[in-house]
Parts: C-alpha cells; structure tokens; sequence
C-alpha cells in the first residue's frame, strides 16, 4: 500500500475507533458532527481497502471480528500518538490553557468538587472547565475526557491512579426517627425500619456489613426509594427512615446533631467507597491544564 493511500485512510481508522468506543455508527456520528451514513461510509472504505471485515453488522448491535480486534488495538494507539501530538504541543506553552473534561460521579461532582471551581478558574484565567457529572466510567479516547474520578477500592489498573480522599458509606438517622422507632444495635435489625436506598437494581436493597470476623447482610425496605444521595439525605432529615449515604454527604448534618450515625461499630460493605482516585491515561505527558487541576485538587482534598 502507497504511502499516499495509507495518508488518506487514517481518518477512517480514527472514525473506526470512534465506532467501537460508541458501540454504533449514530453515536459515533453525533460526536463527530457527521451523517450516520458517512461514518458507516468511512468504515466501509477502510475494511475494503485492508481487505478485511472488521465489524460484524447486526440490527441491535456491533461486534468486532476477529481481524477487527487487531485492527481496533493498533488504531487505538494511532489515535493515541495523535492526542500526544497534542497534548505536547499544548505543553510548549507555560500558561495553562483551553477546555479541560473532567468526568465524575454526580454527588461527588456536585458536593466537593464544584465548590472548589470558583478559586480554581480565578487562579488560571486560561483555562476554561467542563464537569461531567456522571455516575458511569467513560471511555477516556472515545468520550474525550482529560481526567476522570472515580470513588472504589482498587483504581483501574490501566489507568495512572492518584489518590484525593478517603470516601466511606455511613449508615444514619434523624434523633426524632430513632426516639420514635429505636436505634438498631445489629444491622439484622435494619430489616423491621423504613429504609431509604437506591433502588437502581436488586442488590441495592441488599447491604452488608463487616464487623472483625463477622460478617452479615440483610434486605431493607422502605416506603422511599430514590437513586440521588443528597435527596435521600433530605429524607432522614425528614424522618423518613434510615439511609446509607457517602460520608461527604452526611459530614456537616452529622457535625450539627441533624442525623446520627447508625451501627457505628460495624464498616459498610459495598460500591461506592474506599478512596476517590484522580485518573488519567497512561504513556501520556500531561498538559499543563491538567497537571494544574490535579495538584489543586490533591491540595484541597488530600488529608
């Protein structure tokens, strides 16, 4: 193949991963601003001139082929090379600048992070900031995002993981709610309250505890089920009943008396909790907007 020709391919193989990051053509295309039949265009062109068929085409889904497997790792690392490219190229500048995407869980996003904006778009004027509250893990190349926090036990370990904060799932009440039904003093007790939890799948209404060797689990109920941590907090404040909720939620209605934690002695099992990890991909040199926001953030969070 002529070098002239492989040129004109790399668009393609870059619209290629785009596709499988997306997991559809219309994806793909909404992100890059053309047609769906354009993107299918581009990966057609592509598995013809390689004369390979990289994706198996279905009415519900997409699947790579076995040659597309291949073909996708080393497109990937094209587009990679090509973002670095960039990123060093923003790195000959001193001053940090442009848009920086960062993705996070909404109630951490919402609670600790955007306070801090504030100061840090006063302190670097040239940078401008986009949150994106999220409670899934994006696709760093597919969904274009510079940094990523994630709240777990164990960081993802293909990503370059810094530690912000401790992040622990605390178990609480109103004083009027435990006067009127009794403060539980085994989680087994949790199952004769009103509880308000997620909701999202089944397991949500399953929590389990750990206390030295012992360990127990027990399905709550509850008459308020919501999936967003800061209503649910509104709810024990409210006396609807006992919930599970990210410490940094519940820190300040904990420091006024407005809810008390239950089951003190026994630790949270579950998602959601561990540490909040700064993330970013590997084998890449930071940009100096980056690297800004992540020594700000380990400033303000780091205890």
């Amino acid at each position: 193949m002529g070098i002239s020709r492989l040129d004109a391919l790399l668009p393609d193989m870059a619209v290629f991963v785009r596709v499988v990051d997306c997991g559809s053509f219309s994806a793909a295309a909404r992100q890059l601003g053309l047609t769906p039949s354009a993107v299918s265009r581009m990966v057609s062109r592509l598995e013809r001139a390689l004369d390979l068929r990289l994706i198996e085409r279905s009415t519900r889904q997409l699947r790579l082929s076995e040659a597309g497997e291949g073909a996708y790792q080393r497109c990937v690392a094209m587009v990679t090379a090509a973002r670095e490219v960039v990123e060093q190229a923003e790195s000959a500048h001193e001053a940090p600048r442009g848009l920086l995407r960062v993705s996070m869980p909404k109630a951490f996003g919402r609670r600790v992070v955007h306070p801090l904006m504030a100061e840090f778009l006063q302190r670097y004027p040239e940078v401008n900031v986009q949150l994106m509250l999220i409670d899934r893990m994006l696709n760093p190349v597919g969904d274009e995002v510079d940094l990523m926090i994630q709240a777990t036990d164990q960081p993802p370990p293909t990503m370059v993981a810094r530690r912000l904060m401790p992040v622990r799932q605390v178990v609480c009440a109103s004083p009027a709610y435990l006067a009127r039904y009794g403060l539980p003093q085994h989680p087994l007790e949790l199952a004769g309250h009103d509880c308000l939890y997620l909701g999202e799948v089944a397991g949500d209404a399953r929590w389990s505890f750990r206390r030295g060797d012992e360990s127990v689990s027990v399905t709550v109920s509850g008459r308020y089920v919501c999936n967003h941590s800061e209503v649910r907090l509104e709810g024990v404040l409210n006396g609807l009943g006992i919930a599970c909720l990210p410490d940094f939620i519940a820190a300040d209605a904990l420091a006024r008396g407005e809810v008390i934690e239950v089951l003190p002695g026994w630790q949270y099992v579950g998602a959601y909790q561990g540490t909040a990890w700064l993330l970013s991909l590997p084998g890449s040199r930071l940009t100096p907007k980056s690297r800004v926001f992540i020594d700000y953030l380990i400033e303000k969070l780091r205890p």
